[in-house]
């Protein structure tokens, strides 16, 4: 289970960043596009030499062999120096000579065989230049020199003059014998046994010449000959556009993979449900996604009324119910929230939570006890001329004067009203507790929106004397530090912490939500269509769609294993007080 933890932490931080992946991947891809389609376009050409005669003897030592491998290692590099490039380019009319770093050779391994390659940006230079300077090392050789070649030229011409005269002696040879055959008398035959004899001893002279010419000619081991010419290269070796933009995006993946996990380590704020409830130690009651508002502010924010059909309105239902379960002994009627810092989402919360409990038939009422940053009269429209702070300072005033009804059913505020110097004093009276006594002989239960934990004291006063509190991270903005401290400091003030809710949680990370959405748009259109079979594909990304789906039934079976039951409201206690 952990290694599956693991994974899929992994998949969420790429789901998460694809858009900076695939915005690395095509940046690198089209800059290395560009880049290699300005580049110059190199061309290869290779002349592969011989370097000894062993090839040309039928029977060649190993010594002959083994020398003429550790001379062809010394003519690659010979290749490469300053006087063979140089007459290279004289002999070919350049006027600039070949860089050392563009001739390369190979030794073709346990052979005589060495190739010299050559790189430049015209192929029919690249071809020329090898082949001359192919012929430049064999200029270099003993037997390359202009009077050794005039030498060779003629030791060839008297091998092939003497092969002539062979095998002109032998044809006579054959002709005596025949007329030897053909003699009658003895000094015939005399004659033609004279006559072979010394055409016999003619051929071996010839023989002998022969051998000895034609050892002068092939015992040579510093020889070089061309054994293959170079052609001309039909297509560059460099750049290779597909490799080197496959590369770069490559690279650009990296990168933003590594970019992206160095961001997730180095954020030190709530992601996850499972980072809230770890960090936190308290049961996970509720994640509600983020609330997609018109524009009007905090009049949109009152989801659970404006949209009860919404996944936001249905995970409010779902915190209501984990709420319930979460004290079965004895019923909740006072329930406190907050959260470790401002703007996390707490009166959203809170307001949400009186309008779900209103529309399951609690009267329910709403006290707005952020006698600072008050926003519930915004939230649910109402005034905030007069409120909790009036009704603390005038006891002789009955509460329920102060008390406002809102749009929605069985949902009532009490506005913070006029702020006070000293809210943390008035919290901590004993007349809260009277105005709390008196409003719970009208109501069946009361939230209250408390000041932050982690800034005033409010909270841990507060929190003290209400039978629950809840306690609402923000994914993304809340500190894991601030989060631990918030609820260790509400347990220091022996608060009955509830539970955790996530809010603002991202929709791809809950699955229940995906399926909430699935089963109940999926519905109403085969209500609207007449179709009652199995659902088909809808228009999603198939990577969402999939992604959603597999941790769907995983997060179901999780959110049914914690009492995160889904409650669906009837339709007459949902939005029973009209829009």
């Amino acid at each position: 289970m952990e290694r599956q933890a693991d994974l899929d932490r992994y998949l969420d931080v790429i789901l998460k960043w694809w858009w900076l992946m695939a915005a690395c991947v095509l940046v690198a891809g089209v800059s290395s596009y560009l880049g290699t389609t300005q580049m110059p376009r190199i061309y290869q050409a290779t002349t592969t030499v011989m370097v000894g005669q062993g090839l040309q003897k039928a029977n060649p030592n190993y010594q002959e062999l083994f020398m003429a491998e550790q001379l062809a290692q010394t003519y690659g590099e010979m290749a490469k120096r300053r006087p063979v490039l140089v007459g290279a380019a004289e002999a070919l009319g350049l006027r600039f000579v070949p860089s050392a770093g563009n001739v390369s050779t190979s030794l073709v391994r346990g052979t005589q065989l060495l190739e010299i390659g050559v790189r430049d940006t015209d192929p029919e230079r690249a071809r020329a230049l090898a082949d001359e300077i192919a012929r430049q090392l064999i200029l270099q050789t003993p037997t390359g020199a202009a009077d050794e070649e005039k030498r060779r030229e003629f030791v060839q011409q008297q091998l092939e003059e003497l092969e002539g005269k062979i095998q002109a002696a032998r044809d006579e040879i054959e002709k005596e014998r025949e007329k030897l055959e053909a003699a009658n008398s003895a000094r015939a035959i005399q004659q033609y046994q004279g006559n072979i004899q010394a055409l016999e001893q003619k051929v071996s002279a010839h023989q002998a010449t022969y051998a000895a010419l034609l050892t002068h000619f092939q015992g040579s081991a510093n020889y070089i000959s061309v054994v293959e010419p170079a052609t001309t290269p039909g297509r560059p070796i460099s750049p290779n556009v597909a490799q080197t933009v496959g590369l770069a995006a490559a690279i650009g993946l990296m990168l933003a993979l590594a970019g992206a996990f160095l961001i997730e380590y180095l954020d030190d704020t709530v992601r996850s449900g499972e980072d809230a409830r770890k960090l936190t130690g308290l049961p996970l009651v509720g994640e509600v996604p983020r609330i997609q508002g018109s524009g009007n502010g905090y009049g949109d924010m009152l989801i659970a009324h404006r949209d009860p059909v919404s996944a936001a309105s249905e995970a409010y239902r779902v915190l209501r119910t984990n709420v319930r379960f979460s004290s079965v002994d004895r019923p909740l009627r006072t329930l406190m929230v907050t959260s470790p810092g401002p703007t996390e989402g707490k009166s959203v919360t809170a307001a949400n939570l009186g309008a779900v409990l209103a529309q399951a038939g609690a009267k329910t009422l709403i006290v707005d006890t952020d006698l600072r940053r008050p926003v519930q009269h915004k939230i649910l429209g109402v005034s905030n001329h007069r409120g909790l702070s009036d009704a603390i300072l005038d006891a002789d005033r009955a509460v329920m004067d102060y008390v406002q009804g809102t749009e929605v059913d069985n949902l009532f505020v009490l506005a913070a009203g006029q702020l006070p110097p000293n809210p943390s004093e008035l919290l901590g009276s004993e007349r809260l507790g009277e105005i709390v006594d008196e409003l719970l002989r009208h109501m069946d239960t009361v939230v209250f929106d408390s000041s932050p934990a982690l800034m005033v004291a409010d909270a841990a006063v507060l929190g003290s004397r209400v039978d629950g509190v809840i306690v609402v991270a923000d994914s993304g903005q809340t500190r894991r530090a601030l989060a631990v401290s918030g609820v260790e400091k509400l347990r220091q003030a022996k608060a009955n912490l509830l539970g955790v809710v996530l809010n603002r949680a991202p929709q791809a990370r809950s699955g229940y939500y995906y399926m909430y959405n699935y089963y109940y748009y999926r519905s109403d259109e085969d209500d609207r269509n007449g179709h009652h079979g199995a659902p088909h594909r809808t228009r999603r990304g198939w990577l969402s769609r999939l992604w959603r789906r597999r941790r769907g039934v995983r997060r179901s079976h999780s959110a049914v294993s914690e009492g995160q039951v889904p409650e669906r409201v009837p339709d007459q206690q949902v939005g029973s007080g009209g829009r």
